[in-house]
């Protein structure tokens, strides 16, 4: 396990929840923030009486100390498996998508959080389904289902398969992934967000970087689509490669519009994932 990449994480807010843990939690119990005085006979632990504040209390009545308990919160990862995530130069997009997961496996595991993961193309993949458990091995487990499926005929992505996996985590609180290079039509997106109102959702971009620029070389390039099959023949002429990254930027700034106007701030992964970057991201949004 020494040599998996790992991360530190952090919600922006208090977690309910009766299961202990490492997070902030809004929950009374055995923790060490104090919260309030409460009487003895609504508490009764006297091993947190407070003899000052019940010598002071308007009332004759034993006071004790109320904590907040530091919980544990269920993490799920929802991967993108279309044809697109196929893609990649160094390695495909999906092989880094399991990279990521390996790396939440552990850092789930070593805060003492339950993963559990689930994935779409054109409709919801219930063979790489996995509900949130804990243990060590956990987060290889699912990158191995994950790095099973590289190389395999995949369906075209939509927001109707992301649609039918977010179903079954509506209302719940929970730290949720969104893994995807999203190069598909968002327009059910926004919807498919409002029902993760109550979870904490990062989305995960994940580009490849011969998508992100045009090559340097070469004035003619042979292009297919991963996810239709379509084939075609590309003059790079000057024009082609400023159009190829106005449509990047124009991609990057409707990914921020879309996320930031639900609170939330995709993080990319361009080429490699670094787990250092993944750690900043959290202490800058929760700062």
């Amino acid at each position: 396990m020494n040599g998996i990449a790992e991360f530190h994480y952090r919600l922006p807010m208090r977690a309910g929840g009766a299961r202990p843990g490492s997070h902030p939690g809004s929950s009374f119990g055995s923790g060490q923030q104090f919260a309030m005085h409460g009487r003895l006979f609504d508490y009764p632990d006297p091993r947190r009486l407070d003899l000052r504040a019940s010598v002071r209390a308007a009332r004759s009545e034993w006071l004790v100390r109320v904590n907040l308990q530091r919980v544990a919160v269920p993490v799920v990862v929802i991967v993108d498996v279309s044809a697109s995530m196929q893609f990649g130069t160094g390695q495909s997009k999906l092989q880094v998508a399991a990279d990521f997961v390996e790396a939440l496996g552990y850092s789930t595991f070593r805060v003492g959080d339950r993963l559990g993961m689930m994935a779409f193309d054109a409709d919801a993949r219930d063979d790489l389904f996995m509900p949130e458990r804990y243990g060590r091995g956990t987060g290889n487990l699912l990158a191995t289902k994950l790095r099973a499926c590289a190389g395999r005929a995949a369906g075209r992505a939509g927001g109707a398969g992301l649609r039918r996996c977010v179903t079954r985590l509506a209302g719940r609180q929970a730290l949720v992934f969104v893994v995807s290079d999203f190069h598909w039509p968002l327009a059910q997106v926004p919807a498919v967000l409002d029902m993760l109102v109550h979870a904490c959702v990062v989305p995960i971009v994940v580009w490849d970087e011969a998508e992100v620029s045009p090559p340097r070389n070469g004035p003619l390039l042979a292009v297919s689509d991963a996810e239709s099959g379509e084939e075609r023949r590309v003059w790079l002429r000057d024009g082609v490669r400023e159009r190829w990254r106005e449509g990047v930027a124009r991609r990057r700034a409707e990914l921020a519009g879309l996320f930031g106007a639900r609170g939330m701030r995709p993080f990319y992964i361009e080429g490699g994932f670094d787990p250092e970057a993944m750690s900043r991201y959290f202490l800058e949004a929760s700062v």
